[in-house]
């Protein structure tokens, strides 16, 4: 399958590098794994014309027009995980797992949460990344078009 790449634009905060640079380096790369993959998702959907990444308390959030927040963070009190964040008031975790149930951790009705061994299961991550950068759009659709 062919999967057409483009360029959205990325309005960073400059704060969000800092956040980045004090994580301990392991975390660092798992964060900016993350990163990544929310912006190559973000390129591969055809509506996505732009993703704002700032700070949403304290922590490295993107954002787009027809889309929730999705943030990343890993915590000092739980050193051995990190975390994708979705709002807890929207359909989003609770539709993951009941797809991804079998293939992800999740923390009530607001987070994927991955182990620092996790092998992530990077095609079905990046469906849930699409429908949250797109959920105002899918919202209406059983499973969110996953």
């Amino acid at each position: 399958m062919l999967v057409l790449v483009r360029n959205v634009n990325i309005t960073s905060n400059p704060d969000v590098q800092l956040v980045f640079d004090n994580y301990p380096d392991l975390i660092r790369d798992k964060m900016t794994h993350l990163r990544r993959l929310i912006i190559d998702t973000a390129n591969q959907i055809e509506d996505i014309k732009s993703i704002n990444e700032t700070l949403k308390w304290g922590e490295p959030s993107y954002l787009t027009k027809y889309g929730s927040t999705i943030r990343i963070d890993w915590k000092k009190n739980t050193p051995d995980q990190y975390a994708m964040y979705f709002q807890c008031t929207s359909k989003l975790v609770p539709t993951f797992r009941m797809v991804y149930k079998n293939t992800f951790n999740f923390e009530g009705n607001r987070a994927i949460v991955f182990q620092m061994n996790d092998n992530i299961a990077e095609v079905e991550l990046k469906k849930c990344i699409k429908a949250g950068l797109t959920y105002h759009k899918v919202k209406q659709l059983p499973t969110l078009g996953l």
